[in-house]
């Protein structure tokens, strides 16, 4: 399924996040940070999904959900840090098509959004993009088959290195803080610290590099945190 989907997220890390996992599986993508202007962009650009956090400014995401409901069509995979049983069923109640609690797998917010599309009939029929692999530094990361290779040599990771790499890949030569890291693996690596990322840099290094004490790919900025270093190809 190819689709266009409105993400109405105010977190602006997570909002990233799920964006560039939307690319990945072959959608288009529009992220909104407040409920006036997730309003705003469904009456705008008719999308197939919105993604919709609750707890959004100006409008939550259950007025949110409540004017969709009353006014478009569209389908919803509501997102909250709120877990409670009342909360998930007055979701459930406006509209909301799935729900989903944080902290949350990029990858299952993904399977959630084609079952929803799929049950729904929204989107395109259409093939994944030629080369989805993201490359950079003599590496490659399949974000479709979850793979990585340094060098044309597979590579065996972690469910949290796999998310640092995807996103160091994608934006070389950007520096990485830890804090922003340790949002990429919140999915997958739930009791993850600022300081859990460093190991996750240490073993990747073990991967990646020829000498791990010297590393030329994964390098540190002092005071800030890493980038991968390399250009694309």
């Amino acid at each position: 399924m190819c689709a266009h989907v409105l993400v109405a997220e105010d977190d602006e890390m997570q909002a990233e996040l799920i964006r560039r996992s939307l690319l990945a599986e072959g959608h288009t993508a529009t992220v909104v940070h407040d409920g006036r202007a997730a309003l705003d962009a469904a009456r705008r650009l008719a999308p197939d999904l919105v993604v919709l956090d609750l707890m959004l400014p100006v409008i939550d995401g259950f007025g949110v959900c409540r004017v969709l409901r009353r006014d478009e069509d569209i389908p919803v995979v509501m997102l909250t840090a709120r877990s409670e049983e009342d909360d998930v069923l007055l979701g459930l109640e406006l509209g909301a098509d799935d729900y989903m609690t944080k902290p949350y797998s990029p990858r299952e917010l993904m399977a959630r959004i084609r079952t929803v599309l799929r049950r729904s009939g929204r989107g395109a029929v259409a093939e994944r993009p030629e080369d989805p692999v993201a490359r950079a530094g003599g590496l490659a990361v399949d974000p479709v088959r979850h793979e990585v290779r340094c060098d044309g040599a597979p590579v065996e990771c972690t469910p949290a290195e796999f998310e640092i790499l995807l996103a160091m890949v994608a934006e070389p030569e950007r520096v990485f803080s830890r804090r922003q890291l340790l949002e990429v693996t919140r999915g997958t690596d739930r009791a993850s610290t600022e300081r859990a990322v460093d190991v996750h840099v240490m073993n990747l290094r073990r991967k990646i590099e020829a000498d791990p004490r010297r590393p030329v790919r994964l390098l540190t900025v002092f005071g800030v945190g890493y980038k991968l270093s390399g250009g694309r190809g």
